[in-house]
């Protein structure tokens, strides 16, 4: 049946109605019918991302993270003019920044705890970072499809994102999805970490509260996350406490009460307390809720939610300026000209790594020092 084939001029595969001729009780085609080539939508200019963002339009706004995520030079005005005209309408959330151990359900806690809030009438976005293999760079992004009911939930939107080999647990562009998620009109935000223990520090600087989810059981509580984590934690959570489990994560939970009153708190004003949850029976969820509300009010009453703002701004700032130096380093002809060469003295031995580092910083800024003088 199948000796009849042929490939097409360009090779780029066998064609099949010739084959057709030869399948008895078969009628022959009078033509072959080729359905029309669909085209990838482009992206998203940015008056429309910026109209569909005020809009509330999720759609609109998962494409203008995509621009904004995207590390093409032809798309950095568009994303820039996106950002510039969505930050006034931005601000007026309380961000959650959600991390823990693997296994600990950071995954479960949100979807049950967020569908909890979203029954109540706020708009919850979840930017939900998963981690980016070191081999392909590749990600399974896979946390809308583990928060199936609250991702078909009006008032959510989940967005995973890849760290892109980012340190902190998050991505590139957390900051500037949290601001377009806001400029949308969604006044909780949570930044789910990828949860790989004491690396988990980035999102603290990004976040106004910080929630360390820990489970019971697990051997030497202290072990379980560090304690430079825990001295970040506006609360810690011991989650999985239904069943068997709950006498153990009642003592879990009193255990870290007690670490939580030595340590000096991270927050301004804010004793730290723990808790316990089981997200599969909704215990322990309000009270959750009720204690993040607590600390949002009371540092809108004190003023130190205002200078938590700016010092995000600031280190927001900070981390933009070292990407923004480090791209133009190596932009610069001088660099990319003895970048190669300087590399292979030094995987062969030749050349000393600090040396060979002087060499082509020096190399870089007597170029720029010459160019500026002109």
């Amino acid at each position: 049946m199948f000796s009849d084939l042929k490939h097409t001029p360009d090779n780029r595969g066998p064609r099949f109605d010739r084959a057709l001729h030869e399948v008895a009780g078969v009628a022959q085609p009078t033509e072959i019918v080729r359905l029309p080539k669909t085209r990838r939508k482009s992206v998203i200019a940015a008056d429309e991302a910026i109209a569909g963002i005020l809009a509330g339009d999720r759609v609109a706004l998962a494409r203008a993270v995509t621009l904004i995520e995207s590390r093409a030079p032809a798309h950095r005005e568009a994303a820039a003019t996106v950002l510039r005209q969505c930050l006034p309408h931005a601000g007026k959330s309380i961000r959650v920044g959600v991390t823990g151990v693997p296994g600990a359900g950071k995954s479960t806690f949100i979807e049950h705890f967020g569908k909890k809030i979203c029954d109540a009438g706020r708009r919850l976005a979840v930017l939900a970072v998963d981690p980016s293999s070191a081999v392909s760079g590749g990600s399974v992004l896979g946390d809308k499809t583990r928060m199936e009911k609250l991702a078909n939930h009006p008032n959510a939107f989940i967005r995973p994102s890849p760290t892109g080999g980012e340190l902190g647990g998050v991505t590139a562009k957390t900051r500037e999805t949290m601001l377009l998620c806001e400029a949308a009109g969604f006044d909780t935000i949570f930044v789910e970490t990828v949860g790989v223990g004491q690396s988990e520090t980035a999102v603290r600087t990004m976040t106004d509260f910080f929630l360390l989810l820990q489970i019971a059981g697990a051997g030497d509580e202290l072990q379980g996350i560090k304690k430079g984590v825990i001295e970040m934690a506006d609360a810690i959570v011991v989650t999985k406490a239904d069943g068997d489990n709950l006498g153990r994560a009642e003592v879990a939970c009193g255990e870290y009460g007690r670490i939580l009153h030595y340590l000096t708190p991270f927050t301004p004003g804010w004793h730290p307390r723990a808790l316990s949850c089981s997200a599969l029976e909704g215990t322990g969820l309000d009270e959750i809720w009720a204690m993040i509300t607590a600390f949002h009010e009371l540092l809108l009453r004190t003023g130190v939610f205002e200078g938590i703002r700016r010092e995000q701004n600031t280190r927001w700032f900070q981390s933009l300026l070292r990407e923004a130096v480090l791209t133009q380093f190596f932009e610069m002809p001088e660099v990319r000209a003895n970048k190669a060469a300087v590399e292979s003295a030094v995987a062969t031995g030749v050349l000393p790594v600090a040396e060979a580092v002087g060499r082509l910083t020096r190399q870089a800024f007597s170029s720029f020092h010459a160019q500026f003088k002109k």
